[in-house]
């Protein structure tokens, strides 16, 4: 099948859009429900398998059920490191020779890490799927780990942080808000870590993570696209079962943050050119009944140029260069923020009071139907439009199996923001954006990164 050039969709996505903001409330068409097969090997590894045969491709994921929340404090940035560790050469794979591989046979290949998950994806003409499980057996029971690779990769890693976070106007924003949000919690600390971590990281204390994460039971593949469901069983058996299992079970001993009883307002020196102020509030997990009417928060107060803060503080008060947050629902509880970079001329205390006034609005005036329609039109919208490749579907079902331990979320999810009443956007409104569960982060140019005092 052709894919669409981007000008094309563009425009389609365009007339979508006004088609689903016309329709009335009733008139959302439940897009197909995914089928699959899902099943466990004896080594622990989780198997789902989506057969599509659409187009001549197929798209394997392999999720790892680890990320920066599982790091230590003084030992942040493994996961990441991981990332582009297991790129560096196993028993029968030499450096960088996988990527080699799927290039030569017109694939791609890729991968990401977060908060919750390490993902590493590769999408190969269909008749390649031997070699890509032969690939991923072979880096997940023999991966290389040398002092020469670490050093490299760990130098490698420091560079993108500099980059990425600390070369880039408010790169750090994000980074000082979490650090001041969270005592207790690992979300407190960056994915990328610090360069202090990854400086003092030992090649034994790499070894250690990879030998506790990096196993069948902590991992979920996805295969999704052109193949025979009973050939794939077989390929799987074949390659990925011979992956010894785990030694020990994997540590789940993650600390939990104390619940929040006294708003909290600290002021940070940056060396940024203009004030930044920041409104948190800490919310539930994704996958919770909240979690749901939070989204809908989220596009109300923060979703394009008619959201509300937008249309407060950047055009009507004009006490913001540009305003901009959203709710961070992941594995575990995390947080819902705003933020207003301040004007020149404007102080950081009027952008603070406008922008708790919007979230307490949210609590005494419930949001109009027209609001409603449009959030749940533009999650249906993004809901379809996100199902098109072999690819996002496996995102779907590897995320619902992983984060929400749940497959059927997978497609869940759409009947119930669907159903979801303004009565209950301001229940959640209520229970979570609380003056004693309140931070107020306010940033100052000054010379200093990261030196604050409350």
């Amino acid at each position: 099948m052709r894919r669409l050039q981007p000008f094309t969709r563009g425009v389609l996505l365009l007339v979508a859009a006004s088609l689903l903001a016309a329709l009335p409330a009733t008139a959302a068409v439940r897009p197909p429900r995914l089928q699959y097969e899902m099943f466990t090997l004896p080594n622990g590894l989780t198997v789902i398998l989506h057969e599509d045969r659409s187009t001549p491709i197929v798209h394997l994921q392999l999720w790892y059920h680890v990320g920066s929340k599982n790091e230590k404090p003084g030992k942040t940035g493994f996961a990441h490191l991981f990332e582009h560790m297991m790129f560096k050469g196993s028993k029968n794979v030499g450096p960088e020779a996988h990527i080699s591989f799927i290039s030569s046979v017109g694939g791609q290949v890729n991968a990401y890490t977060r908060d919750d998950e390490t993902v590493f994806w590769q999408t190969v003409p269909s008749q390649y799927l031997p070699l890509v499980l032969w690939l991923e057996a072979d880096r997940m029971a023999t991966l290389r780990i040398d002092q020469e690779t670490f050093d490299r990769e760990r130098e490698v890693v420091k560079e993108e942080r500099r980059m990425r976070v600390d070369n880039q106007p408010y790169g750090r924003l994000t980074e000082i808000l979490y650090d001041h949000a969270f005592t207790t919690h690992p979300y407190k600390h960056p994915t990328i870590g610090s360069m202090a971590d990854l400086e003092a990281a030992s090649l034994e204390d790499v070894r250690e993570f990879h030998r506790t994460y990096y196993v069948p039971e902590n991992a979920t593949l996805v295969i999704s696209g052109d193949f025979d469901p009973a050939q794939a069983r077989q390929l799987v058996d074949q390659y990925l079962a011979r992956v010894p299992k785990a030694a020990q079970p994997v540590p789940r001993d993650i600390p939990m943050e104390p619940e929040k009883t006294a708003e909290r307002r600290v002021t940070v020196e940056t060396p940024w050119p203009l004030p930044a102020v920041v409104v948190a509030h800490h919310i539930t997990y994704d996958g919770h009944p909240d979690s749901y009417p939070l989204h809908i928060v989220a596009k109300v107060l923060t979703d394009g140029q008619s959201s509300r803060i937008q249309e407060r503080l950047v055009y009507k008060e004009q006490i913001a260069a540009a305003a901009f947050g959203g709710a961070s629902l992941i594995e575990h509880p995390n947080l819902f923020f705003v933020v207003a970079i301040v004007q020149p001329g404007r102080t950081p205390e009027e952008a603070a009071r406008s922008l708790i006034a919007e979230l307490e609005r949210l609590k005494t005036e419930p949001i109009s139907e027209r609001e409603l329609q449009r959030t749940k039109n533009q999650f249906a919208r993004d809901y379809i439009l996100s199902r098109e490749t072999v690819q996002e579907k496996a995102v779907h079902l590897a995320h619902a199996a992983v984060i929400h331990n749940d497959i059927t979320t997978a497609d869940g999810e759409f009947d119930i923001f669907q159903s979801i009443t303004a009565a209950d956007v301001q229940r959640v409104a209520r229970t979570y954006f609380r003056e004693q569960n309140r931070l107020v982060l306010t940033l100052l140019p000054g010379r200093s990164a990261g030196a604050g005092a409350p």
